[in-house]
């Protein structure tokens, strides 16, 4: 099965919350690798050096290979990072960072704690950012005598596919863009009437 569409978040964020005298807040931004989640973070470090800790999370890709990562940033193991990450997987995001900023209040919160501060501020942050689907696309160069454009246009209305270029000179050159798991099917029906380019 051809995976061709996830979700990510709708919006870039901030929620802030107080938690036993802490204060929390929860950014979440849509990334589309890692260098843009790792500047994201970054990023979020560096306006907010002040804070006592700003932990992080972010899912990459898709199964079969989704890229996750997590850091605690000094808080205790596996108490910050990964309820964060936790948040994001929960939802069936990918493409997202979330960082987690914390300035101690002077009240401990404990393992417990903290897992639950920083999994549900996080959790909330991803649910008011909201969800939106993406679709995977693939192009498709091909290259068609005057003749068969109808038949190509046919074919284009059929699949619910897009038409990213198109040149027209002593024969139509057109670049279709189309989801990933129809581009074996869209290429079968082209093939008897144009010239496939790629």
């Amino acid at each position: 099965m051809i995976i061709d569409e996830y979700a990510t978040v709708n919006e870039s964020i901030t929620v802030r919350r107080v938690i036993e005298r802490s204060r929390f807040l929860a950014h979440v931004q849509e990334v589309e690798n890692e260098e843009q989640a790792r500047q994201f973070i970054n990023q979020i470090k560096e306006e907010h050096r002040q804070a006592t800790h700003n932990c992080s999370a972010y899912s990459i890709g898709l199964p079969p290979e989704p890229i996750h990562f997590c850091d605690d940033d000094g808080e205790p193991g596996g108490s910050a990072g990964k309820p964060i990450l936790g948040a994001i997987l929960k939802q069936e995001l990918t493409n997202v960072a979330v960082v987690v900023t914390r300035y101690f209040g002077g009240k401990k919160l404990g393992i417990r704690g903290l897992i639950d501060a920083y999994g549900g501020v996080a959790e909330e942050a991803l649910e008011e950012a909201g969800r939106k689907i993406k679709i995977l696309e693939t192009e498709i160069p091909l290259r068609c005598t005057y003749d068969q454009v109808n038949r190509v246009m046919y074919l284009v209305d059929k699949y619910q596919a897009g038409i990213v270029e198109s040149h027209y000179a002593e024969q139509v050159d057109l670049v279709l863009t189309i989801r990933n798991s129809l581009v074996g099917e869209l290429k079968k029906e082209l093939e008897p009437y144009v010239q496939l380019k790629g």
